[in-house]
């Protein structure tokens, strides 16, 4: 059983930081993708930051320059450091993760249960 467990999430005020994490347990072999999503009420489910197990980043437009997506390997660990939060930052956050379970198992995807980020004064 692997389980993706998001935590950091809670309310700030606009301008303000917060720093994210997803802690992923379990039988795990080999992480490659982790991902941020976030939904806020009446919109889609939408892709904020992505890292590969290498390093190498992407972000979407609306969060470029605010937010930094990392991870630590090592403890399989996925973190989201936000800056300058916005009202339009506001929703649930989720981790999501490709994964091997086992040597040559294929890769399955996992999600979090969220944390909810509010940005409001």
């Amino acid at each position: 059983q692997v389980q993706l467990v998001e935590s950091g999430g809670g309310l700030v005020q606009p301008g303000g930081s917060l720093r994210l994490s997803c802690a992923a347990s379990g039988r795990i072999f080999f992480i490659t993708t982790m991902r941020w999503y976030r939904q806020t009420p009446g919109k889609e489910r939408e892709l904020v930051a992505a890292i590969i197990r290498g390093g190498s980043t992407n972000y979407a437009d609306s969060v470029n320059g605010r937010f930094t997506i990392s991870r630590d390997n090592a403890k399989n660990t996925l973190y989201l450091q936000m800056s300058s939060l916005q009202a339009e930052d506001t929703g649930v956050y989720y981790c999501n993760a490709d994964l091997e379970q086992s040597p040559n198992s294929g890769l399955d995807e996992y999600w979090g249960r969220g944390t909810q980020v509010t940005v409001s004064s």
